[in-house]
């Protein structure tokens, strides 16, 4: 088994409703984004899954986020914009462009700075 990983980052601003403390006003941060593909298989010419290929998968999501107020994106309407539902938001989104027999989405960590950040994976 082959694990393939990328990383990008992008800028975004957000609020948490119904939190009591700074992050309940507006502020932004510099996510990173790291995702983790697995690969049973390497293609004819070794590889399991091309970085430029995942590299494309991954801006067509994260474009979506780029410099935007996340709370006002229709997945972020009932949902706060916490770094738990941005990496749940960016594991759906990039699931459906990554479907290959033999590959899967593993993994999507967001950090929201050096010292934080969260996994999400489903099983």
């Amino acid at each position: 088994m082959y694990e393939i990983w990328v990383k990008t980052d992008f800028a975004g601003a957000h609020h948490l409703r119904n939190y009591e403390g700074k992050c309940e006003s507006v502020h932004g941060h510099n996510w990173t984004v790291e995702i983790y593909i697995t690969c049973k298989n390497l293609n004819r010419i070794g590889l399991g899954m091309d970085f430029v290929e995942v590299k494309k998968k991954l801006a067509e999501v994260i474009e979506k986020l780029d410099h935007k107020d996340l709370n006002n994106l229709s997945f972020f309407k009932k949902k706060n914009p916490s770094a738990e539902n941005i990496a749940c938001f960016i594991y759906k989104e990039l699931e459906k462009k990554i479907n290959s027999p033999g590959i899967k989405l593993s993994k999507v960590f967001v950090k929201e700075s050096e010292n934080s950040g969260v996994s999400y994976f489903e099983k």
